[in-house]
């Protein structure tokens, strides 16, 4: 899936995604993003816009939602487990961190 490199910045992507430094996980994957195709992209995409949902709704009060469903859309292309994650768990823990302060869904970190 992602050269040794690119897992070091998946990690620490995940690294920052769970502790909620959602903004900052979101710049991370974004330069792999820019390199990847298919469902390595559609992966990437998901995991981005969870967190630029997470971002809103704790940094901005944006109870929307809108980035979360464009989620759903890209997680929906891919199977169950991806890259080493379980996109129904964390969709549902993301879905959760939505609607309750200082819950911190997990990506694990090998992509």
């Amino acid at each position: 899936m992602f050269s040794a490199a690119d897992q070091q910045t998946f990690g620490k992507g995940a690294a920052l995604f769970g502790s909620g430094q959602w903004w900052e996980a979101h710049e991370a994957w974004e330069e792999l993003w820019l390199e990847a195709g298919g469902q390595d992209r559609a992966f990437l995409q998901a995991l981005i816009l969870l967190a630029a949902a997470l971002h809103k709704r704790w940094h901005h009060g944006s109870l929307t939602g809108r980035n979360f469903h464009k989620a759903v859309k890209y997680l929906d292309t891919l199977p169950d487990q991806y890259g080493g994650v379980d996109l129904a768990r964390l969709r549902a823990e993301v879905w959760e961190a939505l609607h309750t302060p200082d819950v911190f869904p997990q990506v694990p970190p090998s992509g």
